[in-house]
């Protein structure tokens, strides 16, 4: 089980952060967004530091649509913006609501934080297909990149090794690993939907698609470097493809001619049998590595808030995983993962299910705020301020990846709630009845909040 004693683990909701309603109602907001006029709350102190500039304006931001909008989405959000004449690309922009209307919060330049999987170059195989995001494709993402990849029943990832960890998450199917480590100890498991592994770098390894499931397997790889690509690994038969066919009998100490049916290049991705179980798998005289490669976190019961749920999976349980850390949160419509930011880690999320929107503020004015659907990968810089919020009718399924042995984030409101009650007025200009139900303990779970005042 996993520990919940760390201060580390407030994952959820604060009861300051607001909740977007769902998409049912969001629709009936959208004819006075951007345009209703809401005056400043009566509980702003004179005194408060925030009368020497403008109050915040009331007037909500919600995405003016969604995908199963049938009208044409114009880049318009109350008296801001205009109607759009030349073509657009529909489908992307029922997609992504606040690039055409952004919010009236949004301000400055933040480097786009999103990219769906299905835009990356998809490199179709014998078995199977792979497709990456890294910092070619976004460069804001600079310390982690991902793999979306598929095996048909009984295929083969080619034996590989690769100069960076590679950490996995199952998204259907079953999969063996094999590996070896540097003392010759080996490993062999089977893993299913929900369930980890980890390689750290140079740790050579395969995959194989066991008979679980009829259709093989699919899993998510992120790797703890933003340059990482997948076409440059470390191959078996790449190998031996470039190595002397007399070096190789030397090597092995047997006849050229056993290597008449090495390919002549990689393989890669490439058909293979049902892989026996791992029972099966050759016995080192040196044993097996002292912390397994693989952790069954589908078998974690998750903690259940109102609202949502979460688990947390870092070195403390997953002890080989040095380098990346990660949290399974699901969010029903109406909910919010809270305002909060992570002290040193860049966080890469990838969307499961569901429909989410976040605004990253980068400080000095910038903010952006982006929308995310099933397949999309987004990434956050370590400190930046943000919330994910669950924008849709359905649950709301994502991982949020962290290049770090530990997790850790910081809340907006278990800070507030820490510091001096009048310090915290005279910044927000509050009453004395919300400094007092902010949270002094983490975690914080607080349910869907859906709004129906603005006043």
């Amino acid at each position: 089980m996993i520990s919940v004693s760390s201060c580390f683990i407030a994952l959820l909701l604060s009861s300051a952060a607001f909740a977007t309603p769902a998409a049912s109602s969001v629709s009936a907001t959208k004819s006075t967004v951007g345009s209703a006029s809401v005056a400043p709350s009566s509980t702003a102190s004179a005194s408060s530091s925030t009368a020497t500039v403008p109050y915040i304006s009331l007037n909500p931001n919600y995405p003016l649509w969604d995908t199963s909008d049938v009208s044409i989405p114009e880049a318009q959000r109350g008296t801001f913006g205009a109607s759009v004449i030349e073509p657009t690309d529909m489908s992307t922009v029922l997609q992504n609501p606040d690039l055409l209307t952004s919010p009236t919060t949004d301000g400055g330049s933040v480097p786009n934080a999103k990219w769906p999987m299905s835009l990356s170059h998809n490199r179709l195989q014998t078995g199977g297909w792979a497709r990456q995001r890294n910092s070619d494709v976004m460069p804001f993402a600079a310390d982690m990149a991902g793999v979306n990849m598929r095996l048909e029943s009984g295929a083969i990832r080619d034996l590989h090794w690769h100069k960076t960890a590679e950490w996995a998450y199952i998204l259907k199917g079953g999969t063996q690993i094999t590996t070896v480590n540097q003392d010759g100890q080996n490993y062999v498991a089977n893993v299913g939907p929900g369930d980890l592994w980890y390689f750290p770098p140079g740790i050579p390894h395969s995959l194989q698609a066991t008979n679980e499931d009829p259709d093989g397997t699919e899993f998510l790889l992120v790797f703890d470097s933003g340059d990482f690509s997948e076409d440059a690994t470390f191959l078996l038969t790449d190998w031996m493809a470039h190595t002397p066919a007399e070096v190789l009998a030397k090597n092995f100490q047997t006849q050229i001619s056993t290597f008449s049916e090495v390919p002549a290049k990689e393989l890669y991705i490439f058909p293979g049998q049902n892989p026996l179980p791992p029972s099966a798998a050759p016995v080192s005289p040196a044993g097996t590595v002292p912390s397994p490669f693989t952790y069954n976190f589908s078998s974690v019961a998750p903690t259940q808030i109102n609202g949502g749920t979460y688990k947390i999976i870092d070195a403390t349980t997953f002890t080989v995983s040095k380098t990346i850390a990660a949290a399974e949160i699901t969010l029903e419509p109406g909910a919010i993962r809270e305002l909060h930011w992570h002290p040193t880690q860049d966080e890469w999320n990838f969307f499961i299910n569901g429909i989410g929107r976040v605004t990253v503020f980068a400080s000095s004015g910038n903010a952006g705020t982006f929308d995310y659907q099933a397949g999309d990968v987004g990434y956050i810089p370590a400190t930046m301020g943000h919330y994910i919020d669950n924008t849709g009718n359905t649950t709301l399924h994502f991982l949020e990846v962290f290049n770090s042995a530990q997790f850790q984030d910081i809340s907006l409101s278990n800070w507030l709630a820490l510091v001096p009650p009048a310090l915290v007025q005279a910044h927000l200009g509050s009453s004395d009845e919300f400094v007092s139900t902010l949270p002094k303990t983490k975690p914080v779970p607080v349910g869907p909040f859906n709004l129906t005042s603005t006043s």
